[in-house]
């Protein structure tokens, strides 16, 4: 007799490692007796009562694919945490297909999604689920990456050193947007290993929103200080989220903004990194200076990468823990491994007791590693405005008086100093 039916699903965006889960964990079940199936595409056909999209899963199926970007079982992001029908749907889909535990893989909906599945199930569906963001934001301790991450920082330091290549060979500017919409790891783990001249990310904007025209300053800054210095290049890194940080009501004035069908601006379809781009580019052909800048968004080209030795190692870990959290009878936990041991964390530990979702990771702007980050970009400092013969430097550069120059970019320097 089987120990029981185990299912294995995806949800949110793609991320390096997905595959190695889905094979260590289907092996791993299958050597402890479970029938093991896989459900394309989330909970999406789950919510629609659809058994048709769910298939058996053999060794043979996904004994190599651990090396493999993608996911074979595909991903969608309907979250069935949103209506109460859309949840029942999902618990009797599951039931009727006689599934008895289920391996979720993905970001904070797709846990949230999980544990409801274990509470609304009665306990009946045992669940575990393995944390994968690229964005490296799920509540882990602060030394474990969520899986992907490392593959997305890697793939995305190669991408970021090629045009930091290209902007010296051709004396100019690029504006990169890495992804990251509530959390900055991927930026600043890009920028920071690439040495990228500069790395913005929301983190650092302490205050609750921010003028569109103050990320153009610091970018602005950053290239008035290399001119200085005789380099009229760099690359400058700016973290998606740092959208989430800009003042609606400026967006709505902004052109190309696409509003949702209850009116409200999607921030996803903002390129900031070409509003960046025009802003800056328009602000020093006013005053003649002519420089090519030119923007990049990051990010799709990282999700379905294969993944490196590190992620596919890794997730292997993470597949087969998650089985045994199952075998030994755990459930409403997401799986991680520290130190070399399943340690399992229970979602209702993860959550927001306020809002009920799973909480957030952030750079800590306070660590070490910020600083360290901090002080090897080319960026305006505080040190920069003491000492007046290089004040006169930096405002000729800019061709703009000192006081001109002082007005329009001193205040960087004395707000947010914690970051500095």
């Amino acid at each position: 007799m089987p120990s029981g039916r185990l299912a294995v699903l995806v949800g949110g965006g793609p991320a390096p490692g997905i595959n190695a889960v889905i094979s260590s964990a289907t092996i791993e079940a299958i050597n402890q007796d479970f029938d093991v199936v896989g459900v394309q595409d989330g909970f999406k056909h789950l919510i629609r009562g659809d058994v048709s999209k769910i298939r058996p899963l053999t060794i043979d199926d996904v004994s190599r694919i651990h090396l493999k970007g993608g996911s074979i079982l595909g991903t969608a992001r309907d979250n069935p945490t949103k209506k109460e029908n859309d949840m029942k749907a999902v618990i009797d889909t599951l039931r009727k297909v006689g599934v008895t535990h289920l391996v979720t893989i993905g970001g904070d909906d797709t846990a949230l999604s999980s544990s409801y599945v274990s509470e609304k199930s009665g306990g009946q569906i045992h669940t575990v689920h393995v944390p994968k963001t690229i964005d490296n934001d799920l509540p882990l301790p602060n030394h474990i990456p969520t899986f992907g991450f490392q593959t997305a920082r890697h793939v995305g330091v190669e991408l970021v050193r090629n045009l930091m290549e290209d902007a010296r060979s051709t004396k100019r500017w690029y504006i990169v947007v890495a992804m990251g919409r509530q959390a900055g790891h991927l930026a600043l783990g890009i920028g920071k290993a690439a040495g990228a001249t500069l790395t913005v990310i929301r983190e650092e904007l302490e205050q609750e929103t921010v003028p569109f025209s103050q990320i153009c300053d610091i970018v602005e800054g950053a290239i008035i200080k290399r001119r200085v210095m005789g380099r009229n290049y760099g690359v400058a890194v700016l973290a998606e989220g740092v959208i989430e940080k800009l003042d609606p009501q400026e967006l709505a004035d902004l052109q190309d903004v696409e509003r949702d069908e209850h009116g409200h601006i999607r921030f996803a379809e903002i390129d900031l990194a070409r509003k960046v781009k025009v802003e800056v580019q328009s602000r020093l052909l006013e005053r003649g200076i002519k420089l090519t800048i030119t923007n990049k968004n990051i990010g799709y080209e990282l999700r379905c990468c294969d993944p490196i030795p590190y992620d596919a190692a890794y997730c292997r870990d993470l597949g087969y823990s998650a089985i045994r959290f199952l075998v030994g009878g755990g459930s409403g936990a997401m799986v991680t491994v520290q130190g070399g041991k399943l340690v399992p964390m229970y979602f209702k530990d993860l959550r927001n007791p306020v809002t009920n979702k799973t909480r957030v990771r952030n750079v800590d702007i306070r660590s070490e590693g910020y600083r360290v980050a901090r002080e090897y970009m080319l960026r305006l400092e505080p040190k920069d405005f003491e000492y007046s013969a290089w004040v006169e430097k930096l405002a000729e550069a800019a061709k703009m008086s000192v006081g001109e120059f002082r007005g329009k970019f001193e205040y960087l320097c004395t707000e947010n100093k914690s970051g500095a």
